[in-house]
């Protein structure tokens, strides 16, 4: 008996005319069930997003500590708050875009592996640091790596991931960031006991917590394959083919059962040079305008309605609550677990009922949620604990129509041009959200006014609605769809007509 897979490539696998592949390797791809080795991407990829929750968390609930007399660096609490949020976030963009323009030049498996060793370097000098300058500088580079995470694991994940199930396994992975957020808030609680650690040493343990985490992604991430989808469009059809074989055999040893035939067409592709920069800003803005709408509107949205809830929430329950400041940690950690369970619960929705009634509804569903708890804040009516409960129901809409923003910008685009469309709304929605954001809610939260914060609430609420029903109109049904039928590769040939 021959390999199946083989026989497949040379009846779907041949050069019709120089210069041109017919491949079959999507529809290949697509059809095959669940198996470990689709786990093993998941885990090698998606858990990045558990390292950057980390990061984040940890130095936000690191600020007052760093500040302190004898933790070894001299820096001030705004300055953590301020400055280093600051440059994290520019690095993030400023990778997201580097490392976006060369993932799809270079190729997937090149970037993540790159990408994450850049974050593992940073974080672990960060731990280093002795002055304000050098921490700063490290918190640059963190972002940087965490940056082009974003554009090289969300291209590899949905062009290795069956469409079938591409919506919910994207929810979950994007949704992971909360779980990274939950244990640094825990770890926090923990690492800020001096007690238990110095006042020079607790924080500087809770970057190497980071550390260990990539250390052991980076393990599993060195067995996860280059993507076929983005070998076949670079004269590497050979390669791709070795890579879906590989896959089919793995997963056809994984469930003991044959594997399903494949119904879709094979693809024409003509092989090119790397495209310029030019090139696919062209592609992405001119041929798609609707989608380039869209995909700004989804970022920009959620952008802002996390910093009007989570900028400052320490802040708010210590300012309005009384909450002590040891103990925001506790709070935060709910918050998480209600944004992690959002994609986890609702993600299935975004592939059986479908994109457009999910992310629209999500989005605004979470707006009006924020608008009640705005007008509750206002009038009074609210304590630490029930302020909590109602966050945390508007984060598990607003978590799910978060992360589906990424998985929205991730299909729409041709396949040259994913990893920088990813990086490129990813940018604009963190510049927006990460900088414009927190210089205005921090003036607002940070003023003691109940009506500041309330307008705060309003802002965030307003345009996460108008982000949905912007979704309402312009969405695209990519459910159960491949990625070839959402955005013709640029490199596609038309199929011959056929003869007789």
């Amino acid at each position: 008996m021959g390999d199946p897979a083989k026989a497949s490539a040379h009846r779907h696998e041949h050069r019709p005319e120089p210069g041109v592949v017919e491949t079959d390797v999507p529809a290949r791809l697509d059809r095959l069930p669940w198996s470990s080795w689709h786990w093993r991407i998941v885990i090698g990829l998606g858990t990045v997003w558990i390292l950057d929750g980390l990061e984040v968390t940890i130095v936000g609930n690191m600020a007052a500590r760093l500040a302190e007399h004898g933790s070894g660096i001299a820096v001030s609490t705004s300055q953590v708050t301020t400055v280093a949020a600051a440059v994290y976030v520019a690095g993030a963009c400023s990778g997201a875009l580097f490392f976006g323009w060369l993932t799809d030049r270079l190729g997937r498996k090149k970037l993540f592996m790159i990408t994450l060793a850049v974050y593992l370097a940073a974080t672990a000098l960060t731990a280093l640091s002795w002055t304000a300058w050098f921490f700063f500088l490290c918190r640059f580079f963190t972002g940087f790596g965490i940056g082009g995470e974003y554009a090289a694991i969300n291209s590899a994940i949905d062009e290795l991931i069956p469409a079938r199930v591409r919506g919910r396994i994207d929810l979950v992975v994007n949704g992971s960031f909360w779980v990274g957020a939950a244990i640094g808030a825990f770890a926090s609680i923990a690492l800020l006991n001096t007690s238990l650690f110095a006042t020079d040493v607790g924080w500087r343990l809770a970057f190497g917590i980071g550390v260990v985490l990539g250390l052991v992604i980076l393990l599993v991430r060195r067995h996860v394959p280059e993507s076929p989808r983005w070998l076949f469009t670079h004269g590497r059809a050979r390669e791709a083919e070795e890579v879906v074989a590989e896959a089919e055999r793995a997963v056809e040893d994984s469930t003991g059962e044959p594997l399903p035939p494949v119904t879709g067409e094979p693809i024409r592709i003509r092989e090119r040079a790397a495209l310029g920069f030019v090139t696919i800003a062209r592609t992405v803005v001119v041929r798609y305008p609707r989608r380039t709408v869209l995909g700004l509107a989804l970022f920009i949205g959620q952008a802002f309605l996390y910093n009007a809830i989570t900028f400052g929430y320490a802040v708010i329950l210590t300012t309005f609550f009384g909450v002590a400041e040891g103990d925001t940690g506790f709070y935060f950690a709910v918050i998480a677990v209600g944004n992690f369970l959002g994609p986890l619960l609702l993600g299935h929705f975004f592939d059986s009922v479908g994109r457009k009634p999910m992310i629209a509804g999500t989005y605004i569903g979470s707006g009006v949620l924020l608008f009640a708890t705005a007008a509750l804040f206002q009038h009074g009516d609210l304590s630490a604990t029930t302020m909590t409960a109602c966050w945390t129901g508007v984060l598990f809409l607003a978590s799910a129509g978060a992360s589906s923003a990424y998985l929205t910008v991730s299909e729409i685009f041709p396949l040259e041009t994913r990893g920088l469309s990813i990086a490129f709304f990813y940018a604009v929605g963190t510049a927006v959200g990460g900088i414009t954001g927190p210089l205005l809610f921090n003036g607002l939260v940070s003023s003691g006014e109940v009506s500041d914060t309330t307008l705060a609430f309003c802002i965030g609420a307003a345009l996460m609605t108008l982000a949905g029903l912007v979704e309402a109109v312009l969405g695209v049904k990519a459910e159960r769809r491949s990625l070839e039928s959402l955005a013709a590769p640029l490199s596609a040939v038309p199929a011959a007509p056929s003869k007789g």
